[in-house]
């Protein structure tokens, strides 16, 4: 796995944007990501649908990569963590968090995230609440238009179209409008929306190799 990085100026805070659906905020040492959607493959399969687990090891593993090459004190996921309650991926999931109890665990709730007591407990949560915010920021999963000030969101899962003279390629991104921050859904195991983005934004493409600027 090879990590691409794009440095970025957010309200005079630097922010770098990886190929592999994750951001560091340099100043909080903070790395945040969205949309995991633990326990989607649990679920197809509980409901008869064949799919091999190796889908979110993949996730982990590119996880646990970031933490590597960043060695964050933080680690804010903007909303989707979980897709379906509670599973067996999500018992893998709290494996492998607990070889990380030294990093601070901040979950922004999503609309998937329907954690009861105990499983709150279990996931080893440091803060959960609908919203947070830190210095200039407010981390939210879904953006609101009402809420002032900078938002940094998911839910989208972000995407954008790519025409050639050959044929149209369909890829995940960052999208940075002046009020919004809208990360890639980090789960590859998700569709992507190339309509529902913010109007007059800058959009950061990646592939495997690399990330751009169009």
């Amino acid at each position: 796995m090879f990590i691409a990085t794009k440095t970025i100026s957010i309200q005079n805070e630097t922010f770098t944007l990886t190929n592999q659906r994750a951001a560091f905020w340099e100043k909080e040492k903070a790395l945040i990501l969205s949309d995991l959607h633990i326990g989607k493959t649990a679920h197809f399969r509980k409901n008869g649908i064949a799919l091999a687990n190796h889908i979110m090891k993949s996730d982990m593993e590119r996880l646990s990569a970031l933490i590597e090459y960043f060695q964050p004190d933080k680690f804010i996921v903007v909303g989707d963590l979980l897709h379906a309650g509670d599973n067996s991926d999500v018992d893998e999931f709290c494996r492998w968090r607990n070889q990380y109890p030294e990093i601070q665990f901040y979950l922004i709730e999503g609309n998937h995230d329907r954690l009861s007591e105990s499983l709150e407990k279990k996931l080893c949560l440091n803060f959960k609440a609908p919203s947070l915010e830190v210095r200039s920021f407010t981390f939210i999963h879904d953006f609101e238009k009402t809420k002032p000030g900078f938002q940094i969101t998911g839910h989208i899962h972000p995407g954008i179209i790519l025409h050639s003279a050959v044929k149209s390629i369909r890829l995940p991104c960052f999208v940075l409008s002046p009020y919004q921050l809208l990360l890639p859904a980090f789960s590859e195991f998700t569709g992507l929306d190339t309509k529902n983005l913010p109007e007059k934004s800058t959009f950061f493409v990646f592939t495997d190799s690399e990330i751009y600027e169009i």
